[in-house]
């Protein structure tokens, strides 16, 4: 499966490092759902890309206290 553009991925999101950061978390809860890898079932990096390029995934930044 391709990724989506990364373009289509940072509109929302102010840095690469954000998109990382959120693909990463999405990545890891839909992991622990129970989101194996099945026969013709994406990735869950990729699930979660599509998921973020879609607007089906936001996040918000915290401006203080702990990340």
């Amino acid at each position: 499966m391709m990724q989506p553009p990364l373009e289509q991925l940072t509109v929302n999101l102010d840095s690469k490092y954000s998109l990382v950061v959120v693909a990463a978390k999405r990545a890891r809860k839909l992991l622990d759902e129970g989101a194996e890898d099945e026969p013709g079932r994406p990735k869950p990096v990729t699930q979660a890309l599509w998921e973020m390029a879609h607007g089906q995934l936001t996040f918000e930044r915290q401006k203080t206290g702990v990340k």
